[in-house]
């Protein structure tokens, strides 16, 4: 009859938090820094941006906005998308940056790698950009 009792504090020690405590988030992985020294090897072509394009407006449009403003149908975000119209918001990332983050995601954005074809995400590398550009 007493062994339930020993077990249970044994247990919660044991896993260091009892089950109403919710996990600890998950840190945001950090950019490797031979990720970050990619070079983007694509050479955009007016078809491969129009397949970008349609491609941002299906996956990233509904947060990122139409434009790449940051303001999206999705206003719900802990922390709201940058604003890729603004140069600022991009002159610290290079392209294999930007590469890392849509294949792997960060935050609450989803990973993009497991479906996209690199030459996809490097040409969506090449969209983003140009939003600062207009």
């Amino acid at each position: 009859m007493l062994k339930p009792l020993f077990v249970l504090p044994a247990l919660l020690l044991f896993f260091g938090r009892s089950p109403q405590q919710p996990a600890a988030p998950a840190a945001p992985p950090s950019i490797p820094a031979e990720a970050a020294h990619v070079v983007n090897p694509i050479k955009p072509t007016p078809e491969s941006q129009a397949r970008a394009k349609k491609m941002y407006g299906y996956d990233c449009a509904m947060c990122h906005g139409a434009n790449g403003n940051g303001k999206g149908d999705i206003t719900d975000l802990k922390t709201p998308p940058r604003d890729y119209t603004d140069p600022a918001a991009l002159k610290d990332l290079s392209d294999g940056d930007i590469f890392y983050i849509i294949k792997n995601g960060k935050g609450q954005m989803p990973p993009d790698g497991g479906r996209t074809k690199p030459d996809d995400i490097w040409n969506m590398v090449i969209l983003v950009r140009s939003f600062a550009r207009k």
